[in-house]
């Protein structure tokens, strides 16, 4: 095997060594770091696309928190100023309760007020009231009668699952002057 020889001179060699040597500079020092930095700059903005489409995917999401945070009022539960009404108003309760039942879609099965509480001097009379439908609208109707201002207490509730639909039993009292 013939050994390869190259002969150059010391000028030449040493042209050779500084011009490699800027390169070797220009490449480490200039062109990798600019390759880094666009690197770097394709992957955030990659990232912020990213971003940008996350943002874009939970926009409805997003606009329906701000609709239920402008109703704010929406859990706070009705708090009337406890008032008295007058026994030959009695019957008002009938209709009020009537238009909340109405409003939460449970029926009424019966509404029978109990007369005997209503005797000498008593300051409430109590109604037993007999109601079906689905449990959650229970909810409602108990929010409903919360608004009701000259409603006293709500002695008891009995709930009882019958195959079309549940039954709620209910003792309510109303405050009388």
């Amino acid at each position: 095997m013939k050994k390869f020889n190259i002969n150059i001179n010391q000028e030449s060699f040493l042209y050779l060594i500084i011009y490699g040597g800027i390169i070797f500079l220009l490449v480490f020092v200039v062109i990798f770091p600019l390759y880094q930095y666009n690197y770097n700059h394709i992957k955030e903005n990659k990232e912020l696309k990213d971003q940008i489409k996350n943002q874009v995917e939970l926009k409805p999401v997003y606009l329906n928190l701000l609709k239920i945070m402008e109703n704010k009022n929406l859990r706070v539960l009705p708090n009337p100023e406890k008032t008295k009404i007058l026994r030959g108003e009695a019957g008002k309760f009938q209709d009020d309760f009537r238009t909340i039942a109405g409003k939460t879609g449970l029926m009424i099965v019966s509404f029978t007020p109990d007369l005997s509480t209503l005797a000498g001097s008593s300051t409430s009379l109590l109604h037993n009231v007999v109601l079906k439908g689905e449990f959650a609208n229970l909810r409602k109707m108990l929010i409903g009668l919360g608004a009701v201002p000259y409603l006293d207490k709500i002695e008891e509730i009995s709930i009882q699952q019958n195959p079309d639909a549940m039954e709620f039993r209910m003792k309510i009292w109303i405050a009388l002057k």
